[in-house]
């Protein structure tokens, strides 16, 4: 229980560092890759967001899944992959692989589409070498570089504003 506690507490000592160190320099090119972190308990539609990026040109093998989840459940069908609590370690230790290349992965545009409250959601977010991160949870301004405060019901709203937002930043 204690050991739970400075876990968490040394993870998110790791978070406040990687922002406050975070060099933010979006540069000006068109979005051809994107990384989606997604919470399984709060929205799980997978051809919905295909969709979208179908729409705004994103090519299917420039696509790059990972959700959430606290279930026991050990498989998803949708999704590329899936991380648990589990798959942290201390000081913001990455136990996963598969995780860590995500997190490594130069993204055009890292989609993060949770309001939980989650460390583990916020530790791969501040992790992501994305150039540019779209968040919809304006909890902790410094995970973004664009925030569209809405509820994980509205999709179709926040795929608007989005592709608005991409369309004047020029990067669709």
């Amino acid at each position: 229980m204690f050991l739970k506690v400075f876990k968490e507490k040394s993870n998110q000592k790791f978070v406040d560092k990687t922002l406050s160190s975070r060099n933010v320099i979006v540069n000006r090119t068109k979005v051809v890759s994107a990384g989606i972190l997604l919470n399984d308990s709060e929205y799980f539609n997978y051809e919905e967001i295909n969709a979208f990026l179908d729409e705004i040109g994103i090519a299917s093998t420039k696509r790059k899944f990972f959700t959430f989840s606290k279930s026991k459940e050990t498989t998803h069908n949708n999704w590329d992959n899936v991380f648990k609590p589990t798959d942290f370690g201390w000081r913001g230790k990455l136990k996963h692989k598969d995780l860590f290349y995500f997190t490594e992965t130069p993204f055009d545009v890292l989609i993060c589409y949770f309001l939980a409250e989650d460390n583990e959601l916020k530790q791969i977010a501040a992790m992501s070498n994305a150039n540019f991160k779209v968040g919809i949870s304006n909890e902790d301004d410094r995970l973004y570089d664009l925030i569209i405060d809405i509820n994980t019901k509205n999709f179709e709203i926040f795929t608007k504003e989005l592709k608005k937002y991409l369309t004047i930043l020029n990067k669709i």
